[in-house]
Formats: structure tokens, sequence, C-alpha cells
């Protein structure tokens, strides 16, 4: 049984931990509703990119259009982006990202296809370091401190190397925030991008919207579509970055709910310690008076 001593320094180091606990909780909370209202923001632009798009190939022939970031093509190589934290104490969220990153290597793997991993984040970095496939450069700045510039340069970066073949699919695996409470993995494809998922998330058969297009179906696709994409990289980083800030907030908030239990049970356990060494302390002076 542990000593009077022993529990006390065990309540003072909880205390310790809690003050920490309780700290990153509010500066969390804090980062939580900056980077939520920043996806709230941008969201609705992006959604109604992808409306007018959708909207555009309901009303024109897809024959009619193409582009360079639509083609299809057999999948020989291939990039994957995958967004995780700087740093831990958030949960499960590193864990997620990375579990279905190597899931999805591992698949691309026994298929035999040529597979860059593009790691925005230090933890999926050093993950993906381990695993042998190193990112082409140093994003850790952009996963703590989005940019919009610095998302628009990494997506044309992307566009470039699919237009020129360098990459024939390129994937992304991030968490979305969906609510504070929830935050799940998400893996879907950025290019080629599909018109027809497009048109099935976005457009509404009973009330279609009615566009007059100049100066062509086609110009105005060249223009929408690099803007989408660009558009989407930023808001799968604030998206993500929410999503972060939301699962550190539930760690901490766990984590401290947890401390106030445990110091709870060992401010008991040292109160009845406490009264049993005075019980023993009078006992014992009553048995030595009655000599």
């Amino acid at each position: 049984m542990a000593t009077l001593k022993e529990i006390k320094n065990r309540i003072a180091s909880v205390k310790s931990t809690l003050k920490i606990t309780s700290a990153m909780k509010m500066v969390s909370s804090a980062k939580l509703h900056k980077a939520q209202d920043k996806i709230e923001n941008m969201q609705p632009y992006q959604d109604k990119l992808n409306q007018i798009l959708a909207d555009l190939v309901v009303a024109v022939s897809s024959n009619e259009m193409s582009s360079q970031y639509t083609e299809v093509r057999p999948v020989e190589k291939v990039a994957i982006l995958c967004f995780s934290s700087n740093s831990s104490l958030c949960g499960a969220f590193n864990a997620n990202v990375i579990r279905e990153t190597k899931a999805l290597v591992k698949k691309y793997e026994s298929e035999g296809v040529a597979i860059t991993v593009y790691s925005i984040g230090r933890k999926i970095a050093d993950a993906m370091n381990r695993l042998g496939y190193p990112s082409p450069k140093n994003y850790t700045e952009l996963s703590g401190k989005p940019q919009y510039e610095e998302a628009a340069n990494l997506a044309q970066e992307l566009m470039d190397a699919f237009e020129s073949g360098k990459y024939d699919r390129v994937d992304i695996v991030y968490n979305y925030f969906k609510s504070t409470a929830s935050q799940p993995t998400v893996h879907n494809t950025y290019l080629p991008l599909s018109f027809q998922s497009n048109a099935e998330e976005f457009h509404s058969a009973k009330n279609p919207e009615d566009y007059i297009i100049e100066p062509s179906p086609q110009e105005t696709l060249e223009q929408l579509l690099p803007n989408l994409l660009r558009l989407k990289i930023y808001t799968t980083l604030l998206s993500s970055n929410a999503a972060e800030h939301a699962a550190r907030t539930v760690a901490m908030q766990t984590a401290t709910d947890n401390g106030n239990d445990l110091l709870e049970e060992l401010t008991l356990e040292y109160n009845k310690g406490r009264q049993q060494k005075i019980t023993s302390d009078l006992l014992d002076i009553a048995g030595g008076s009655e000599r």
C-alpha cells in the first residue's frame, strides 16, 4: 500500500498535469473557433463553384467539352496528398490519416503503381519517411498555418504534373471537419476531376439553373476548373486544420475529466490513510496511558 507521502506526491503531479491539459484545451478551443470560421466562410464559395460546374455539365453535353484535368488514363504513376498535424496530443487524428494512407500505399504497391507521397504535416511526413516515401518538399509550415497562396502553388504543381503525364492520378487523404465531435477520415480523387460525380452531387433536377454561357462552354470550363482545383486544396487544408483543433480540444477535455476523476480517488485514498494514521496514533496514546 502506498504511503501518505507517495499519495500526496501523486496528487501534486495530477494537479500539475490538470493545469496543462486545461490550458491546452482553452488554447485549442480558441484556435478551433478561428479555423471553423474560416472553413465556414470558404465552403459556400467552393460549393457554388461546384454547382455552377455541375449545371454547366448538365446543360451542355460533356462530349462538347474537354479538359486536360479530366482525362482518365491507366494508372501507372500516382501522387497521394495526405494531411496531418505537426504536433500530437490530438487523439486518433494523426493515426487515422496514417492508417488510411498506409492502406492506400499498400494497395497501389500490390498493383505495381509508382507512388509519390506529398506529406502535409510533420506527423504524416515522419510516418511516410519510415515507410520509404519521403515528401518532395517540406510542407510543415503549410499544415500549421494554411495560406491560400501556398495552397494554390501546390495545386498548380499537381495540375502541371498531371497535365505533363508525371502522374496519372492524384488522391487526397485527410480528416474532414464535420463537427467538434466528428472528424471522419476521407479519401477522394483530386485528379482526374469527374464531371459526373459533381453533377450528381450538386445539380438539382427539379430546379435546374439556366445559364447564359459566354463566350463558350469550353472557355468557361477552362477558367473554372483551375480555380476550383486550387480552391479545393485550400479548403482541404482549412478542414484538416479545423479537425485537428477539434480533436485536440476533445482529447484535452477527456484528459482533464480523467484527471479530475483520478484526483478525487487519490484524495479519498489520502484522507482514508490519514484518518487511519490518526486513529492508530490515538490508540497508541491510549494504550500507553493505561500502562
